[in-house]
């Protein structure tokens, strides 16, 4: 028995051996469909006051597994949402660790559509600065407890697909993100269009191929908003990234899409604003898709090696505490202001002390000297992408926000002293009580410096 045993190890050394010096590597996809199946609160526009009415594109879920048990496979979902909080991460993460993924090994991602459900815990009260009403509440406990369990299961489904694959990477361009801030005199003063404000346009694709050649899967990144549709649509839809995984698959019968958002908190779609019909939506996925047909049709750089995951928590600081008199004047404020002030002096009046930081995850998943990807949590503004690319080795560099957390806007030094919504009233949304401090942004980069091999850093 014993010499059957060793036998049998040696044959899966040789044979991963073999499938390793053959560019393969055991890789394991699945989707699952994560979409409310009755009316529910949509998040991501506060003017909506209603439940949803109607599924007008279902919503879905993606994982890639990356490696064998005994390398520690490594795990990424994405997810068609506004985002995913720590409260919805966390039990999923514990979860999965019965299954061999260690923590740092799994990474989140949300495509931030603002046309998908409310969860439990995240973007309730604060975000609509009103109590919703406890059935309205209920069916969102409901929905969030059965995401959880979907979330699971579409993660356990891409371990067990897991065979030898094809694993490579290239980088392409699209442009209908546009910049949103409108400034005067170096101030915020509103949203719209600003043409040569600062944007990134890049698409890095990650593309998955059996050992024929044939694609699998594919996963795009683009920072942008998934606002094509506005406030007045209050349908259940994946917005212009739902639409691009639809018409990737439809071009390519039996491969998966997937979708990751960049730094794009600071942009949105241009153009937008598309209330009944889904002419702009489609347009916008179309763009994906053709870039990453051509992207598909060319070289792109194999990756042979199992990515060296890394995941740290910092301390992002908050501009300052306020105080009791502050928050009193808040409440003569707008609505939304004025309804968290009250939550906050609430607290104080219970004797509880309000925070002058919060907890931020920083990861990334290094492929050798090819490639590093690099997870923000909450939503980034895109200076933190130009910086980085900028410092670092920016062609071998994929940024992803909205991943593994959801704690808020994440300004960089220069938007907060421009001010505004992503700086401010933003963080109401958030339950964050102030701003942040201007030195978060030299706390992320330097920490994600940190994170990486000499071959990225200068």
């Amino acid at each position: 028995m014993k010499t059957l045993t060793i036998f049998c190890l040696l044959a899966l050394w040789l044979t991963e051996a073999t499938t390793r010096s053959a560019g393969l590597l055991p890789i394991g996809v699945a989707k699952i469909d994560i979409t409310p199946e009755g009316p529910i609160r949509l998040c991501g526009y506060a003017s909506r006051t209603t439940e949803s009415e109607g599924v007008a594109g279902r919503l879905r879920a993606c994982a890639i597994a990356i490696g064998s048990d005994e390398d520690s496979p490594v795990l990424l979902i994405t997810a068609e949402l506004v985002g995913v909080p720590e409260s919805l991460v966390g039990p999923l993460a514990r979860r999965l660790q019965k299954a061999g993924i260690d923590r740092s090994r799994l990474a989140i991602c949300a495509t931030h559509t603002h046309s998908g459900p409310c969860l439990a815990g995240f973007l309730n009260e604060t975000h609509f600065s009103a109590y919703l009403p406890d059935d309205q509440m209920s069916r969102i406990k409901t929905y969030t407890s059965q995401l959880l369990d979907r979330l699971e299961e579409v993660a356990l489904a891409a371990l067990k697909d897991r065979k030898p694959r094809q694993l490579s990477w290239n980088q392409g361009e699209v442009s209908f993100a546009m910049n949103r801030r409108r400034l005067k005199d170096g101030k915020w003063v509103g949203f719209g269009r600003v043409p040569d404000g600062p944007v990134d346009h890049a698409l890095p694709i990650l593309q998955i191929r059996e050992s024929d050649g044939t694609l699998r899967a594919v996963l795009a990144n683009y920072a942008c908003h998934c606002t094509t549709y506005t406030g007045k649509f209050n349908r259940i839809h994946g917005d212009w990234a739902g639409s691009a995984v639809r018409q990737i698959e439809q071009r390519h019968p039996g491969g998966i899409a997937f979708i990751s958002i960049g730094c794009g908190a600071d942009a949105n779609p241009n153009p937008s604003g598309e209330v009944t019909g889904s002419k702009l939506v489609d347009g916008h996925g179309k763009a994906i898709a053709d870039e990453v047909d051509r992207l598909l049709a060319v070289d792109s750089l194999k990756l042979n090696s199992l990515p060296v995951c890394q995941l740290r928590r910092i301390n992002l600081p908050l501009d300052h505490v306020p105080s009791r008199a502050e928050l009193t004047g808040r409440l003569k404020g707008g609505k939304r202001p004025a309804f968290y002030a009250r939550i906050l002096l609430d607290k104080l009046d219970a004797g509880q002390t309000l925070p002058s930081s919060f907890t931020y995850p920083i990861q990334t998943w290094t492929f050798g000297d090819d490639l590093v990807m690099v997870f923000l949590a909450g939503e980034v503004v895109v200076d933190y992408a130009h910086r980085l690319k900028r410092e670092l080795n920016g062609k071998r560099l994929w940024i992803t926000a909205y991943a593994n957390d959801a704690p808020g806007y994440i300004a960089s030094r220069r938007v907060i002293q421009e001010g505004g919504y992503e700086v401010d009233d933003s963080m109401n949304n958030y339950e964050k009580p102030t701003r942040l401090a201007l030195d978060a942004e030299d706390l992320i980069i330097n920490a994600v410096k940190q994170l990486l091999p000499k071959p990225f850093t200068p």
